[in-house]
């Protein structure tokens, strides 16, 4: 249902908003617990999304990387004019921001992205998210899931949340948008930090569509039989609220499938793989380091695209908060 509401919304913008100058949305992308065959409870599921957004005619993106003490690395996307003083111009009407003056400009076309999204030279987070909730209000209207389906969106300012329900059915749903760094599988993306105040035109580097690609790729090489996903939902609903997130168990489980062989993850093999799962986590907590799987890790499969400079950059420390505070090992050793 999700996947064929992303591709409606996407359909009705490339019809209704072609010839503006917004962010074009691309394919969404299912990523996390839910779309990796995980969801440790059924009744909590949110299906998370990244819409991926390319830049408008006449417009560049360009990634910058932005400040230190975060803990993730974050950027701001430049948004550049280009010169569309070409044939293109004279195929699809369309007058140069660069070169024509701005009387016409304001009279014949839409403006730009620079003043509509963005703050200053930069796409803005909150500005975009707005405009796609107001965009996903009205092309709700259109859409044939409307006739049996009630939207009610959410409020939130770095992404686009909302229910669907139905009789007794609903389920909730969260979009993220995100650029993608150059040509890989790595994207700066919209979503919220938590505990962290973010600037309005700071996007997030997120490695979930590689997280989920590897799933993929996993599922691909397992037997029908494989139980490496009942092996984490077993283990994130048991720990829920113990002190492990259950993106530091996917990260040791990620590991442990990228060493531990696929025949090996069967139904009988259930009870050793959860023991080896647990003392990969303690032994990490004992030594307080895990490493960030898909950052600087050389045994990704190569189907996974990475920019050079992480496919070789040292993997973060997800345990680097127990070196720098004595209490919060001492916490986590007692939790574990």
């Amino acid at each position: 249902i999700i996947t064929d509401l992303m591709d409606k919304l996407r359909c009705i913008f490339g019809q209704g908003l072609s010839n503006s100058f917004y962010p074009v949305p691309q394919q969404a992308i299912g990523v996390g617990s839910a779309f990796e065959g995980w969801s440790p409870r059924a009744e909590d599921v949110v299906y998370h999304v990244l819409v991926p957004l390319s830049p408008p005619r006449g417009h560049a993106f360009h990634l910058e990387l932005g400040t230190a003490g975060m803990p993730h690395r974050n950027f701001r996307v430049r948004v550049e004019l280009l010169c569309t003083c070409t044939t293109e111009q004279l195929r699809e009407n369309m007058l140069c921001f660069l070169h024509h003056p701005e009387e016409e400009l304001r009279r014949k076309q839409d403006p730009s992205l620079l003043h509509t999204l963005c703050t200053g030279s930069y796409l803005d987070v909150e500005k975009t998210v707005h405009w796609f909730h107001r965009f996903v209000r009205l092309a709700w209207l259109l859409l044939p899931q409307s006739c049996h389906w009630h939207l009610r969106l959410q409020p939130s300012v770095r992404s686009c949340k909302f229910q669907l329900s139905k009789d007794k059915e609903s389920f909730t749903a969260e979009m993220i948008f995100g650029v993608r760094h150059g040509d890989s599988d790595i994207f700066v993306g919209s979503q919220p930090a938590e505990a962290y105040f973010v600037p309005s035109t700071t996007w997030l580097e997120t490695t979930a569509v590689a997280e989920a690609k590897f799933f993929r790729h996993v599922s691909r090489q397992a037997p029908h039989d494989s139980w490496h996903c009942k092996c984490l939902q077993f283990l994130s609903r048991i720990l829920k609220g113990v002190g492990f997130s259950s993106y530091t168990l996917k990260t040791v489980v990620m590991h442990l499938l990228n060493t531990v062989p696929m025949t090996q993850w069967r139904r009988w093999d259930f009870p050793r793989r959860l023991v080896d799962i647990l003392m990969y986590l303690r032994c990490s907590v004992e030594t307080k380091q895990l490493h960030h799987f898909v950052i600087g890790n050389e045994r990704l499969p190569l189907e996974i695209s990475l920019p050079s400079d992480l496919r070789v950059a040292e993997p973060p420390n997800l345990f680097q908060h127990m070196v720098t505070n004595p209490y919060a090992h001492i916490k986590a050793m007692h939790e574990y």
